[in-house]
């Protein structure tokens, strides 16, 4: 039999469409059937044979893959994190503020933050000037008017005119992706309500320089090396860890210098961000800082022309305030307050505001003293109140103090703005004082109208108080916002020199009323005064402990 030949298969009468070659010539290939039997390898997409990769191959390239994804995947994050980073710088920079408080410039609204007068935006504008320009509020606040730009605070709820604290907090967000150094501000008045116990989420893992501003508030012939101690101990027991603590005074320069050369020492050409509470002293310190700065610093005298403005009203500062202050990089930023609402300040009205920022030095008022005058009888009558047993103290309108339960030799010293006036009544008549006299005696709030629309003492604390050692207080109750009291034997507070035996231990029960959401801090007593470096024990260390403890300087 003759073999077919290739033409055979091919043939165009086989096909049923015969146009289809004829049209354009093309090869068709058949694939025939294996046999069962056969041993040839199944050829796959990657080769055959020798040129087949090996397992140890496939392994290392799907760990390559692997690898690749990962990396692709990690430029993704970066880059996003850059692009919020930029957009927050942005957001802070692209438009000219007021470099009073921070606020953006704008024409259009005369009773908000940041308005200017149009010919003047318009001039400043063209000269390229806007960067030396005081908006309208800032002019106000400087002539000692008091204007509250932040909802919830200061007893307003707020408007359409008002930002939020929400917002003022959002406006520090940036910091956990900058590469800065956190000069962090406590005021020492107030050390516990304006302590920031979660800075960490808002300046990220930046090292943290602690200042303690106001010292030179606290009671004459207070040891300092005393204080240092116990601010230390306290910034360790909230396990914030810092590089060094400086207690300071903003009005007389104290300890000024040595904040200058910390931060000279630990900027390392970053950006440096004053941060605190509202009305902590943020712009007092900066102020007070490029006063010292100027000196031997030309770039900082020339600062102090357009420096931050200060004032009693939380929020003063709405917006981040760069200032050209070093000569070798990095900036200096004045930051808006972070805005507590566990504060006084949260609760009072604008007017009043300014009696909550004690402008002289403290001094203990004890009760009780020894000759008390009674505010239920007569004018000019007094009587001698024998403990505290069954007495409330009205703080003000702010705070009222029942004593449940307290031993004989019991006395309470209250440390706080000497325009508040303190008053105690027998338990039996403080609600009734209470109705009667609030917005005359008990100020704040002040006046008939800030009095009607006062919420009142919402919320009380009972507190129960080990009193062991009759040689030292038993505790400070701090109010947030306010001061502090301390529960302390009466021969401490009047100074007895031979002290008459009293009972040394017992339990001591208090009932502390406040307004709704003002926080109460128990914590040990801080070393004031004369007597504080008598009863002060430091705290005995080991060379590891040591070490761990954040250096303080004064």
């Amino acid at each position: 039999m003759a073999l077919k030949t290739l033409s055979t298969f091919f043939s165009p009468l086989s096909l049923p469409n015969t146009k289809f070659l004829t049209s354009k010539p093309c090869l068709i290939l058949f694939e025939f059937p294996r046999s069962q039997k056969s041993r040839l390898p199944v050829a796959d997409a990657e080769g055959t044979g020798a040129a087949a990769p090996s397992p140890g191959e496939k392994f290392l390239e799907r760990q390559q893959s692997f690898e690749d994804a990962k990396l692709i995947l990690k430029e993704n994050n970066k880059n996003k994190k850059k692009k919020k980073k930029d957009n927050a710088i942005k957001a802070s920079r692209a438009v000219a503020s007021c470099y009073g408080c921070g606020a953006p410039l704008h024409t259009s609204d005369a009773d908000a933050p940041g308005y200017v007068d149009p010919e003047t935006y318009e001039l400043k504008k063209k000269h390229h000037q806007l960067r030396t320009v005081l908006c309208r509020r800032c002019r106000l606040l400087s002539h000692g008017k008091m204007i509250t730009a932040v909802g919830g605070h200061g007893g307003y709820p707020g408007g359409k005119l008002f930002v939020s604290a929400e917002e003022l907090r959002e406006k520090l967000s940036h910091l956990r992706h900058e590469k800065a150094l956190i000069v962090k501000l406590v005021d020492i008045v107030d050390f516990n309500g304006s302590f920031l116990s979660r800075v960490r989420d808002l300046a990220g893992s930046n090292p943290i320089v602690l200042v303690v501003t106001k010292v030179d508030l606290l009671p004459r012939d207070t040891d300092l090396n005393c204080v240092g101690d116990w601010v230390v101990e306290a910034t360790m027991r909230k396990k914030l860890n810092v590089l060094s603590v400086h207690l300071t005074s903003s009005k007389s320069l104290v300890g000024i210098t040595g904040v200058i050369s910390e931060i000279q020492k630990e900027k390392k050409g970053r950006d440096v961000y004053i941060l605190g509470s509202a009305n902590v002293g943020k712009s007092a310190f900066i102020n007070a800082l490029l006063k010292t700065m100027a000196i031997n610093d030309p770039v900082a005298a020339s600062a102090q022309r357009y420096k931050p403005i200060q004032s009693a009203v939380p929020g003063t500062t709405l917006g981040p305030i760069q200032i050209n202050a070093f000569l070798g990089g990095g900036k200096l930023y004045d930051t808006p307050g972070v805005h507590l609402f566990h504060r006084q300040t949260a609760v009072v009205h604008s007017e009043d505001l300014p009696i909550l920022a004690p402008q002289s030095r403290l001094r203990g008022l004890s009760f009780p003293s020894s000759i008390v005058s009674s505010d239920n009888v007569e004018e000019g009558a007094s009587t001698i109140v024998n403990g505290l047993n069954e007495f409330s103290i009205f703080w003000g309108g702010l705070v009222r103090i029942d004593v449940l339960k307290v031993l004989p030799e019991t006395c309470l010293t209250f440390y706080g703005p000497k325009r508040i006036p303190i008053h105690m009544v027998p338990t039996e008549q403080a609600v009734e004082f209470y109705q009667t006299e609030l917005g005359f005696l008990l100020t704040p709030p002040s006046g008939g109208e800030n009095a009607e629309n006062w919420k009142g003492l919402e919320s009380e604390r009972k507190l129960q108080i080990k009193f062991e050692v009759v040689d030292r207080p038993a505790c400070d109750i701090a109010i947030s916002g306010l001061g502090w009291f301390t529960v302390e034997p009466v021969s401490r507070s009047h100074k007895i020199s031979q002290p008459k035996p009293v009972e040394t231990a017992g339990e001591l029960i208090l009932a502390v009323h406040v307004p709704k959401a003002v926080e109460i801090f128990v914590r040990p007593p801080i070393p004031v005064s004369k007597a504080g470096a008598e009863w002060y024990q430091y705290v005995e260390l080991t060379e590891k402990q040591e070490e761990m403890r954040p250096k303080w300087y004064f």
